[in-house]
């Protein structure tokens, strides 16, 4: 008796034979090979947990925007506004807006993804990616997630800068972009489950406009760009029921990981040598 050695795919997480040439669920080759399972597959959700790496990520980048400058702290009565980093500290850490934009720092294009305002922001932008993420992570896979968060957060942000917004930070565009990548799905798979997705999807965009009409200080641009791009990016990219990952793919998902943690790098470097020089 010849005994088969199960593995989790380093891509869709699903359990397969080790010595499959193909992963039958995502198309992946070789899933087997060393080099993937264990170079490549560092970067696979067996390895480590994608979301939770993002919910982490935020949470630390909002903890260094108040320690840098604990004494502007917002502790107003006002629950909007509590807990919240000066402009000053957000602006050297990465913030985004025609004002950064102007002084030459177009990485925050990337890095204003993970900055929050004050505690509730971060909370509900938070609590949010908890609920979507998983399922595009699912429905995507790895290296397709990292594509839409990364670029529909980048592309949100820009078209915000061209309608003129000064400077604005917040997950809200990246989260957006997963909404947008879900419409897209529950349109594009049709039948009862993905009419059902759709519709759900429609109503958090309704919500997002309700929330941008009656709330001050929202982003709407990056909110619509981020939507935007993420119908479009997924309509590019597909998704495992309908299109095999491709080796373009799995090579732009982690040159998008590693875009992300070289932006967020360099923000921390750019702010630690402007605090150690003035």
């Amino acid at each position: 008796m010849i005994e088969k050695k199960s593995i989790l795919c380093p891509n869709c997480r699903k359990l397969i034979s080790s010595d499959e040439p193909v992963c039958p669920y995502c198309g992946t080759t070789r899933p087997g090979a060393p080099w993937k399972r264990n170079v490549a597959g560092i970067l696979s959700p067996e390895r480590f947990d994608p979301v939770i790496t993002i919910l982490a990520v935020n949470a630390v980048f909002y903890l260094l925007s108040l320690l840098i400058d604990p004494a502007a702290l917002g502790l107003s009565a006002n629950p909007l506004t509590l807990l919240s980093p000066s402009n000053e500290s957000l602006f050297l850490i990465g913030a985004t807006g025609t004002l950064p934009i102007a002084y030459g720092r177009w990485w925050t294009l990337v890095s204003a993804s993970f900055l929050h305002g004050g505690i509730l922001h971060i909370f509900f932008n938070m609590m949010a990616l908890r609920q979507l993420a998983p399922f595009v992570l699912d429905t995507f896979g790895l290296h397709r997630f990292a594509i839409l968060y990364l670029w529909t957060g980048v592309a949100g942000f820009f078209l915000s800068s061209l309608a003129g917004i000064p400077f604005t930070i917040g997950a809200s565009a990246p989260i957006c972009g997963l909404i947008g990548a879900i419409l897209y799905y529950g349109k594009s798979r049709g039948g009862l489950y993905g009419e059902a997705i759709y519709r759900q999807a429609m109503g958090w965009v309704v919500g997002l406009v309700l929330f941008g009409l009656f709330l001050p200080g929202i982003n709407n641009w990056a909110h619509g760009g981020g939507i935007l791009a993420g119908l479009l990016l997924a309509y590019g990219i597909g998704y495992h029921e309908r299109k095999t990952e491709t080796a373009l793919l799995r090579i732009l998902g982690t040159g998008s990981v590693l875009i992300t943690a070289a932006v967020l790098l360099w923000a921390l470097i750019q702010t630690v040598y402007h605090l150690t020089v003035s």
